[in-house]
Order: structure tokens, then sequence, then C-alpha cells
């Protein structure tokens, strides 16, 4: 996917070059490595993946990355196969799928730690425990916005067994459009498409972000195969993700256009309204070590049907040592700045190694 504007592409090179990316006539000795990655959602967390690929960050380090949706679980099991190499994928359902097979994956950097889903639902539901018996919409049972109802709505003493579960097959835009045609009765739903339901009438009865202590994370993630055979690109996807981030932060106009390539859907005001709340709520990772919380969280929602994941030695699958390599170099101060300093010191404490 190219740029059709010559001066769009321009202001964006300018910003990854204002943000400390590295040189071209570094990266011209370099021959790609060609990856295929596949993103699980239109939203947020896979806004990195689309300003690397569309702001030639990806090139810029030695990746030739091709990128495509897939709705959960084509990225885990692409993964598996070996016909992907990456994927921003929730620790619940790398959890999930570790709990079979703890030594098949390995997730490298967070990418998203506050979820931008509401909770929406027909009129009629002004409250989660009015959903009780209700059709409650996801892709799949066990997929991510499956796994967040289920801990939201743990919250309000309710349970998995409480709802009807209606599974879509597909993403959010398809569960907004079953919420409007009267085939659901509510459904986690991300931003934009949210929002465009709030306008036509429906409630928004809460959103994740309203709700820090669930712990909504996402990861990079590969196959452990795959990176011990290739141990550069791990280090060359984060470098990627990270400078595409300090774009993101630093060119709103940019970055909305860039999200609009890969999200048809979404209308300009829609998208400047969720870049907003990304800006406002730093939703997306500056510096991308997984806490030990998003484990935990993961482990607390998966419990119910998943036991194993409370007893799960998340050591296993949890691979920080290329950020806090990164870290020791100095990377994302020169990325964000002298600021980010205290935050670092922070998460350096509570990630795994």
């Amino acid at each position: 996917m190219q740029m059709k504007s010559g001066a769009n592409r321009r202001a964006i090179l300018t910003a990854a070059g204002a943000a400390g990316l590295v040189s071209l006539s570094g990266a011209r000795a370099q021959t790609p490595k060609a990856l295929r990655g596949i993103y699980p959602t239109r939203s947020t967390s896979s806004w990195p993946f689309y300003i690397a690929r569309e702001a030639g960050i990806y090139a810029k380090n030695g990746i030739d990355a091709k990128l495509e949706f897939g709705v959960h679980p084509i990225g885990l099991a692409g993964l598996i196969s070996g016909e992907i190499q990456f994927t921003n994928y929730s620790v619940d359902d790398t959890t999930a799928a570790s709990l079979r097979d703890p030594t098949a994956l390995v997730v490298y950097s967070s990418l998203l730690s506050k979820a931008s889903f509401a909770l929406m639902a027909r009129p009629e539901f002004a409250t989660i425990e009015s959903l009780r018996g209700k059709r409650m919409g996801c892709g799949r049972i066990g997929d991510p916005p499956y796994h967040y109802t289920v801990g939201l709505i743990k919250k309000f003493g309710l349970k998995a067994g409480d709802l009807q579960w209606v599974p879509t097959g597909s993403d959010a835009a398809v569960r907004a459009q079953m919420l409007l045609a009267g085939q659901l009765d509510a459904g986690l739903i991300t931003s934009p498409a949210w929002y465009a339901l709030e306008a036509k009438g429906l409630k928004r009865i809460t959103g994740l972000q309203e709700h820090p202590d669930l712990g909504i994370f996402t990861g990079l993630t590969m196959r452990r195969s795959y990176a011990a055979a290739n141990p550069d690109v791990p280090e060359k996807l984060i470098r990627s993700h990270a400078q595409a981030v300090a774009v993101l932060y630093a060119d709103k106009k940019s970055a909305v256009e860039i999200y609009r390539k890969y999200d048809t859907t979404a209308n300009q005001p829609d998208s400047e309204r969720m870049y907003d709340d990304i800006f406002e709520n730093n939703s997306i990772d500056r510096i991308p070590l997984m806490p030990k919380f998003a484990t935990a969280s993961a482990a607390d929602r998966l419990s119910a049907d998943l036991p194993a994941a409370l007893t799960f030695d998340y050591q296993k699958i949890m691979d920080m040592s290329v950020v806090r390599k990164l870290i020791g170099e100095g990377f994302f101060v020169s990325l964000f700045g002298e600021g980010i300093k205290a935050g670092q010191a922070k998460l350096m404490g509570e990630s795994y190694l």
C-alpha cells in the first residue's frame, strides 16, 4: 500500500526524522527481510503497524513487511503454521494458545495498554445487570472481545453463562451492524465503530478505559522457532513499531490519513476523535515493556474456562530482553525525550525480563 499524496508522505518522513529514526544511508546496505504480518483488529492496537508500513519505517529497518487483516484465530494459527511471522495479539489469546503448547509462541513487546472498546447496547438496556440472559455479540467464543466482556461483566456479578453469546465470525464492524439491525442486544465494540452507534441512539453502557483494573494488553507475538532462527527480526520489529509510535504522537494529520487507508469504514471526524482519545490516554505504549499485571489480568479472565491460566509460568512466553537492551542503549529516550525516564524506570521494575 503506497501513499497517494507525495506531500503527505514527505510530511510523515519529516516527522519520522524528527523522532530520531535510522538513516536511509544505513538502510540501503541491508537486504530487506520479507515478513508477513496479520493484524486481528481494525483499531488502535494496529495503528503502529499501519504507520510502520506506510511511512517506510519497516523498510528503513531492513524489513519488507506485508500486512493483512485476519480475525482470530487466523493470526495465531498462521504463526504456528509458519505462514506469517508476526502479529499484534491480545495477551488473553496468546495465553490460551500457550496453555496447550508453552513452547510455540513468544511475546516480545507490549503494543497497547488501554483498550478503546465500549460496551454498546440497544437503548432499552441501561446497565450491565440488565443484560442477563440477553444476546451478546463476539467474533467467536474465545476471541479478545469475548474474554474482555467476561472480565467486565464479572465486576457486576455476571458470568459467561449468564449471557446468550452470538458469534458473528468477524470484527467490530459486523457486530455494530447486527446491533443496529436488532440481531444483538449488546456487544463490545472498538473505536471508531462505536462512535457511529452512539450517534444513532444506541446506549454506551461503559468503556474499558474506565476499568483500568481489567488490564487489557496486546503484544508483538511471534513463533518461537522462527525468532530463534532469525534473532535480528524481533529487534527490527520493536524498533519499527516504537518509531511508528513516535510518528503517531507527533503527526496527527498523517496518522489519521494512514489509519483510514486500512479502515475504510472510519470517517474523518471519528478517526480524529479516536486519535485524540489515544493522545489523551497514552493508550499506545512508548516504552513497550509487558508488565506482569497484564498476564495476571488475563489469567483472571481466562480462569473460569481455563483454570490452568492461574498457575501458568508466564516467564515461558514473555521475553522482554530486546526491549530492555534498547532501553540500555537509550533508544527510547532518543525517540521520546528525557521525560520518559521515570516511567521507563517504573516499568523496568514491573515487567518480565
